[in-house]
């Protein structure tokens, strides 16, 4: 029979994704591509009135900024992430950012989201946070705290490390 489906090769078909892609609303685009060209340290692919894109190639990103006017702070997004592979990888990534002048904060053996990390932050000109982290210890017992469940430790100010 033609275009029937056969329903045990579509529960787990194979996805070949390319890479995430996040939209953030911005106040000022232009301030954002800004922020975003020393904390990605690439030019943005496509620049329009009140729009940019940035097509990151490590980590693998589709980045869109969307000028509109944001009556408060917060909504859906709760921050943004690149997982790396390792402490050094964290490390380098600070480096960088202190380097192109971007406010950073560490966190270090951080117990967050039910596991062990280390992470630096930097956030942009609308407050929508950065961490780059690793994995230290995974899978911790629920009893331990997490960031945003009654823990401010995810919430604290930037500051420049030396």
């Amino acid at each position: 029979m033609e275009g029937k489906i056969n329903v045990s090769e579509n529960l787990n078909p194979t996805v070949n994704a390319l890479k995430a892609h996040l939209a953030l609303n911005v106040r000022n685009v232009d301030q954002s591509i800004q922020f975003y060209r020393k904390m990605l340290g690439i030019e943005p692919s496509k620049v329009r009135t009140g729009y940019a894109k940035f097509d990151v190639h490590n980590p693998p990103l589709n980045l869109s900024l969307n000028e509109s006017s944001l009556s408060s702070r917060g909504g859906a997004l709760s921050h943004l992430g690149i997982q790396v592979r390792s402490t050094k990888d964290v490390l380098a990534t600070r480096q960088k950012w202190n380097d192109a002048g971007l406010l950073t904060r560490d966190e270090m053996q951080t117990s967050c989201c039910y596991a062990v990390q280390d992470k630096t932050w930097v956030s942009d000109p609308d407050g929508n946070e950065w961490e780059v982290f690793v994995v230290l210890q995974d899978n911790l017992a629920e009893s331990t705290s997490c960031c945003g469940v009654g823990e401010e430790t995810c919430a604290t100010p930037l500051t420049q490390i030396s």
